[in-house]
Order: structure tokens, then sequence, then C-alpha cells
């Protein structure tokens, strides 16, 4: 599997990348950690006629506490995400999805803006990122604009994203965490430990104490379980709240499950997280 011919720009910073899509259009990519780009070229699936290389830009590499909310940097590494300290204490659910991506070579190398702008309904950071309440700043020729992680994906492998864009930096407000241990929950299903989600489910408790679920491959984006969120916000247990995750989505089936398969996981890992997101367990 090679490459359809490509020309390689190197962008040391935003600047230089963003220069690099206004001059090439739609006709160029961007390449992270090209843990998502490289296999669909490879294929063939994308065909960009130039490839921007934005994995030497230090300065969209960082992880900063702002108060009441965290930013991270698109070109943050998930291995950062898993086992940075800050993380992991204001923000356990990112930090235990990003531990779950793929195998160490691809945690070493994926970044967190690369994975939310490829914009998979499988993968774990966008889902844990749309439970979480997470914005999105977007550098274009306009200036920068951010867009809620709700708002963010618009189809398959699709986004709000122009061709002259790029993501720069993720914000996450900091959810409420009790000293049980409850606050989040994320349950994921697959046949192989390195796989994409056949199902996923992260749960949360907001900072105002409301609840958001949302699910991954159980459509063409993640979805939050909106009916899940109304049931525990009108008195619901966790397992009859759960009994609405999958209500108003649209699974696929494929080799790894049907449609009816991921509509059943769905109420089973919701009403896991579930309980371990209200108490701890």
């Amino acid at each position: 599997m090679i490459p359809a011919p490509f020309e390689y720009v190197r962008a040391d910073d935003a600047e230089a990348a963003l220069a690099a899509l206004s001059e090439h259009g739609d006709e160029a990519k961007l390449l992270a950690g090209g843990q998502s780009l490289l296999p669909l070229m490879k294929l063939r699936l994308a065909v960009p006629a130039v490839v921007v290389d934005v994995s030497r830009a230090a300065t969209l590499d960082y992880v900063r506490d702002n108060g009441a909310s965290i930013a991270i940097g698109a070109l943050t590494r998930h291995a950062t995400v898993a086992s940075d300290a800050t993380l992991s204490r204001d923000l356990p659910l990112l930090a235990h999805a990003a531990r779950l991506v793929g195998d160490p070579q691809v945690r070493h190398r994926g970044t967190i803006g690369g994975s939310v702008a490829h914009a998979d309904p499988s993968a774990d950071l966008p889902t844990a990122l749309l439970a979480l309440g997470a914005s999105y700043v977007v550098n274009g020729p306009s200036g920068a604009r951010t867009v809620t992680a709700d708002d963010f994906g618009t189809g398959f492998l699709e986004t709000v994203l122009q061709p002259d864009e790029m993501l720069t930096e993720v914000r996450v407000p900091k959810p409420q965490q009790g000293l049980d241990g409850s606050g989040w929950g994320y349950e994921k299903f697959t046949r192989r430990a390195i796989d994409w989600a056949t199902v996923a489910v992260a749960a949360v408790r907001r900072a105002d104490g409301t609840v958001a679920v949302a699910l991954a491959n159980m459509g063409p984006t993640v979805l939050r379980a909106r009916g899940v969120e109304q049931a525990i916000a009108a008195g619901s247990g966790s397992v009859d709240a759960a009994a609405h995750a999958d209500a108003e989505t649209e699974p696929a089936a494929d080799v790894t499950a049907s449609a009816d398969y991921r509509r059943h996981l769905a109420r089973i890992l919701t009403a896991r997280a579930l309980d371990r997101c209200l108490t701890g367990n």
C-alpha cells in the first residue's frame, strides 16, 4: 500500500501551517501524529496533493491549568494526556480514555487535536471530550473562533473545519468529582484491547451538577445520550436511565457488530458508566 505522490511542506508553528493551508486550500492536509491520515493515504482513501507537517510545532504541545478549565494544545500526544499529573487530577475521565487509545506506539505519536479533527465516531478522546463539555479553538485567515464539542462534528469523518483552518487548542471545564471516586465513568467494548470501540460510553458529572453522557460508534459522529441525561435529571437510577441509551441513535452494522448488538451494548455500558459516575462503584 503506497500513497499517491504528494508535495511535503514542514510547518514549525501554527502561522506557517495556516499560510500553507491558505495557499493550497482543500488540496492540502495537516499531518500531526499521522495515526489517522497515513493509513488513509496508503489505502488512497485520502489523496492530498500537499501534506503540511505540523508535528514539530512545539508551541501547540502543552497542558495549562486556567482555574475553572484546562487548556490542551492540539499537538499534545495521547501519552501525555494519559500521564499528565494535572489531567489525571482534574480530568481523570480524559486521562483514562487516553490510556485506552491503541497501543504505546500509537499513544506516543497520536495527538489530541488530530483525533478530534479526524472525527472518527468510534474514537475515545472525542467521546470523553463531548461528555466533558469541551470546546475547540479553531484558527484561520479571519482569526480564532471557538466551537463547542456538540457542534464540531457534522458527519462521518467531517467537521466544521474549513480547508484553510486548523484546530489549535482544546479547552475542557473541570467537572465535579466525589471523594468516593465518583463523578465520572467510562466503559469501552472491543474485540481486542487495541481496537477502536465497538461501542463506548462516557458519563461525567459536570461542574453545575448535571450528568452528561456521550456515546461512541452509535452514529456518524460521537453522540450525546440526551434521553439518558433527561432521565437522570428526573431522578431515574442508572439502569432505568440507561434504557434510553440507544434512543435517536443510528448505529452501523459491520464486521464487528450488528446494529441491534450495538444498541444492546449501549444500554449495558451506559448503566455501568452511570453507576461509576453516580456512586463510585
